[in-house]
């Protein structure tokens, strides 16, 4: 069997699994058992059985469930309503601050959890009442929402950085750094975006809560020490990105107990629901690095490289038609089924054309931001949806195209600037 027709049977294969309603990792495990059945035939298990030990004490999957715990007990804790009243008793009285608050919340969500659909349901049920309540516009007050809830998988600790650089075998605490540029300007280019669209905005209006601005700041100050000591080791190369999680874990206990929000019923939950993350996660990955060795004993890798080479593309074209591809697809399908279908035909792409790692890496893993945004199909919708009640589908997907193309603006930025991305994992490298 050729290369190019074995890839195109097991896309057309997954593909179908995928349109039944089967779970993503089902669908790889169906894949990569017929794979290696037809490829190898039944001594290729033991190729299965070494990928799952690899991958099962990678320092990846550990970091990925240290994470996920952090954020986990910080948001079942509810210590993130502190934060909520935090920010918006420090925002001024500015017109629409709402829009800000929702903007600025976040921006910090998006640095404790690292889930899209986690902060879309927390501002959802949070914010988006209030604005509803004074009669905000409801479009821009979900495009807001949509927006700063896809800051979460850009910003650090980033769910997606972690698994797409074990794919890639790219520098995970380089992916990790790389995105924080980004998620300031993509927070920015939405701010502005708010402030520029034309209508009328919300007067000025007080906060919420008669907190005072002082305990307010105060009461802020336990979260940012996490964020800042997480990131901090990073950046300054103290810790690995697994013992950098370990710290955030830490300091997720601390804040929940200093907020006395600390329980043995909270902590069953919240390490009850990371592990079942990561098992899933683990399943995941290690089905994608079977794939990736099935493409490589296929001969798909060298036939891909050689294609592309065939072609005579230049790389900016080659790297435009790598990103209208998952951005196209991922309006149909789940962008976590594209990113482990694509990675492992990606990278030896990649490496050809000689696009700096990170750099093109953090556009890709962005780009799958952008289609869980894009209707039909989209996490970060639903989410979104099934915590605002009083808001249709239909609205919801209105207000997702401006927030497409908020994105979109970013990317070409980023396109064009690529030491916006590259500088800090350089400078901290």
């Amino acid at each position: 069997m050729s290369w190019a027709v074995f890839l195109i049977v097991a896309i057309g294969l997954l593909l179908a699994v995928l349109f039944t309603g089967a779970r993503i990792f089902v669908g790889f495990l169906l894949l990569n058992i017929v794979g290696v059945m037809v490829l190898i035939g039944p001594r290729g298990f033991g190729l299965f059985s070494s990928s799952i030990y690899e991958t099962a004490t990678s320092p990846t999957l550990v970091t990925v469930a240290l994470f996920v715990l952090m954020g986990e007990i910080l948001f079942r804790s509810g210590t993130v309503d502190v934060l909520f009243t935090s920010v918006d008793r420090l925002v001024g009285r500015l017109k629409g601050r709402l829009y800000v608050v929702s903007i600025a919340l976040s921006t910090v969500f998006g640095a404790l959890s690292g889930s899209a659909v986690a902060v879309a349901a927390m501002l959802g049920r949070s914010v988006l009442p209030l604005m509803e309540q004074r009669r905000y516009d409801s479009r821009t007050s979900a495009a807001t929402i949509l927006a700063g809830a896809s800051l979460a998988p850009i910003i650090p600790p980033s769910l997606l950085a972690i698994i797409v650089g074990s794919l890639a075998d790219v520098s995970i605490a380089g992916l990790l750094v790389a995105g924080i540029v980004p998620g300031l300007i993509f927070a920015a280019l939405t701010l502005a975006f708010v402030y520029l669209r034309g209508g009328d905005m919300p007067p000025p209006e007080p906060a919420a809560s008669d907190v005072s601005a002082l305990r307010a700041a105060a009461n802020m100050l336990p979260f940012l020490v996490v964020v800042t000591s997480v990131m901090g080791l990073i950046l300054l190369g103290v810790a690995t990105p697994s013992e950098s999680a370990a710290t955030g874990v830490v300091g997720a206990l601390i804040v929940a107990a200093l907020f006395g929000r600390l329980t043995v019923p909270m902590l069953r939950e919240a390490i009850a629901s990371a592990v079942t993350i990561a098992t899933v996660i683990l399943i995941i990955v290690v089905s994608a690095k079977l794939f990736s060795q099935l493409l490589s004993f296929a001969g798909a890798t060298r036939g891909l490289v050689s294609l592309i080479g065939d072609l005579g593309l230049s790389p900016e074209l080659t790297f435009l038609m790598m990103m209208v591809i998952p951005l196209v697809l991922c309006m149909f399908i789940d962008q976590i089924a594209f990113m482990l279908l694509a990675v492992p035909i990606y990278q030896p792409i990649v490496a050809a054309m000689g696009y700096d790692p990170i750099w093109f890496w953090t556009l890709f893993l962005i780009n799958l931001t952008v289609g869980s945004l894009t209707p039909p199909f989209g996490y970060t919708l639903f989410a979104l949806k099934g915590a605002a009640e009083g808001m249709s589908t239909a609205q919801v997907y209105r207000a997702a195209w401006p927030v497409v193309g908020i994105f979109l603006t970013g990317m070409a930025l980023l396109w064009a600037f690529p030491a916006l991305v590259t500088a800090i994992p350089r400078a901290f490298g």
